[in-house]
């Protein structure tokens, strides 16, 4: 099997690099604790200071509400198909074609949680109603917060032009 001297080397070369960590971590605190034993744990006095501004008189910038309505009016539906390459990976256009999520073939106005085939989250068959620009508006700029317990993984779109262009170019599909 072994003899001896292989043993020896293997055993050292074990041994060297368990030193060679050893010394690493003790170098790394000498470096960026500053020594003396310094693990992070004593005070230490602050190098600089940087001054910021802390709240003022002035009142923040008010956020301004946009109607969606308008949005949709000045919706791009070229836009909106680039926008649509961010959801193709779960969801098909075909009518019946469910993917991980269902088809959104005529998905606007339709009932929610209405596609055939599909098993929808507990939260989403609760709703009722159906997919109008302002409820598609709301699933898409945050779906779990709309429908706390949805199956969707996707984290939403922030931009309200990149929801108003992806609905309207969801209303061109079988609608």
């Amino acid at each position: 099997m072994f003899d001896t001297m292989t043993m020896t080397k293997v055993l050292g070369a074990v041994c060297g690099t368990l030193l060679v960590f050893l010394l690493g971590s003790w170098a790394a605190d000498i470096i960026y604790h500053g020594g003396e034993g310094g693990h992070g744990h004593e005070e230490h006095v602050q190098g600089y200071v940087v001054e910021v501004e802390t709240a003022s008189d002035e009142p923040a910038e008010e956020v301004v509400e946009v109607d969606f309505a308008v949005m949709m009016g000045d919706a791009d539906v070229e836009k909106g198909a680039k926008v649509f390459s961010k959801c193709k990976a779960c969801h098909k256009l075909d009518e019946g074609a469910n993917g991980t999520g269902p088809s959104l073939y005529g998905i606007v106005n339709s009932e929610i949680a209405a596609v055939d085939g599909y098993g929808y989250s507990d939260v989403l068959l609760e709703k009722d109603g159906v997919w109008s620009h302002d409820q598609l508006q709301a699933f898409l700029e945050n779906p779990k917060a709309y429908a706390p317990g949805t199956k969707m993984g996707f984290k939403g779109l922030p931009k309200v032009t990149d929801r108003a262009n992806i609905i309207a170019y969801l209303e061109t599909i079988g609608g």
